[in-house]
């Protein structure tokens, strides 16, 4: 089985972009919270994402820089060559996004729930009440 849960903050907004075919995909970071240290500081693991299709296009049109947001996915592993040596880059293919705080800009077509309670009353005339 290989599965991935994050909780984390993305560390740079996503970039989108599409392969010839039209295929999107999107490359994103997420800072994963470590428990503090014996000195106090608190740790991060920083972690490589890569999503595809409708998931990458979300990504890269909701999630800002210093956003709250979970996923779940997989690890890959990607073989490439860089001054004739074999390397390997880890990643997590992103199935599934949550978000887990509104999107810093504040505008509710960008990826807020526009029904959120916000904490502010709702004025409705009794002849709206359906009793």
């Amino acid at each position: 089985m290989n599965k991935v849960i994050l909780i984390g903050r993305a560390t740079k907004d996503w970039e989108l972009r599409y392969t010839p075919s039209g295929v999107a995909v999107a490359n994103g970071n997420i800072a994963v919270d470590k428990p503090f240290t014996s000195d106090g500081e608190r740790k991060a693991d920083f972690i490589d994402l890569v999503a595809w299709r409708k998931t990458a296009e979300l990504a890269a049109n909701y999630i800002r820089k210093g956003q709250r947001f979970g996923l779940e996915g997989s690890i890959q592993v990607r073989k490439y060559e860089k001054d004739g040596q074999n390397r390997y880059a880890y990643e997590v293919l992103v199935d599934r996004i949550e978000f887990l705080e509104s999107n810093r800009n504040g505008n509710a077509s960008e990826g807020q729930d526009p029904f959120a309670n916000d904490g502010k009353p709702v004025n409705l005339p009794d002849d709206d009440l359906p009793f």
